[in-house]
Formats: C-alpha cells, sequence, structure tokens
C-alpha cells in the first residue's frame, strides 16, 4: 500500500459528483447537461445557446471556463465526447450525455420540483400573513 492509502495497481474511485448531492452548487452543470441532453452540441455551441436562451447574464462564461467544467463533467462520467471532423474548419469536440449523466439531471431537477414546491408554500404563507399587512 502507498501512502495515498491504494494499493499500487488499485485506482482511486472516483468521488460522487456535486451536482448529486447538492443540486444548488452545480446549476452551471445542469444547464450543460439539458442542454446536452437536448441535443449533442460542441463547446462553442453551448455558450450560444445559454446566452441565446438568457439562461445566464450575457458572457458571463469564457470559453476556457466552459471547457474546463466540460472536461470535469466527462471526468466525472456525466457527459462523453468524441471529435467530429469538419472540412471547412478545424475539428471539434462533440459532446452528448451519457445514462449516468440523464439519471443525475433527472434526479436534481426531481429534488429542484420539491424544493420549489416548498419556496412557493413559502411565498404564498408570506403574501396571506405579511403582505396585505405591508401595504
Amino acid at each position: 500500500m502507498c501512502n495515498s492509502g491504494y494499493e499500487h495497481n488499485e485506482k482511486p474511485r472516483r468521488r460522487r459528483h456535486i451536482i448529486r448531492t447538492n443540486p444548488e452548487r452545480g446549476w452551471t452543470q445542469f444547464l450543460f447537461l439539458r442542454l446536452i441532453h437536448e441535443k449533442s452540441m460542441h463547446g462553442y455551441q453551448i455558450m450560444e445557446e445559454l446566452n441565446s436562451r438568457n439562461f445566464l447574464q450575457e458572457n458571463r462564461l469564457e470559453a476556457g471556463s466552459v471547457y474546463t467544467i466540460l472536461r470535469r463533467m466527462e471526468h466525472h462520467g456525466l457527459i462523453k465526447s468524441k471529435w467530429e471532423e469538419i472540412v471547412s474548419g478545424p475539428d471539434r469536440r462533440i459532446y452528448t450525455i451519457t445514462p449516468e449523466g440523464s439519471e443525475i439531471l433527472k434526479s436534481g431537477l426531481e429534488i429542484m420540483i420539491k424544493r420549489k414546491e416548498l419556496l412557493d408554500d413559502l411565498s404564498d404563507y408570506y403574501k396571506k400573513n405579511f403582505q396585505s399587512k405591508m401595504e
């Protein structure tokens, strides 16, 4: 056994991905998963979609950050990529969601829906008990 606690021939197990346990910390990744779930696309296309749908403040993500997030998601098995050869331009990497990525997206969205229901209930309570009294 080496200093890391693993046998030399044993691979370290991957940590559970952050959005599996805490969806709020992975909003950007959820947006990426949603877009890639709709259709496979390359990194620049993801940036264009995020901006055109007003999912993020315009130009909030730089290209370097997008590709870092995509590589991290691929490392965690949420997406996979392959190179697409382009005759009239540079080749590009196309990202596709994996079955694990689809499951993470589904379960995370289910958690968000439940939390939205709680927030809606709290909002209704506020309107009923406090908002009219302040006016």
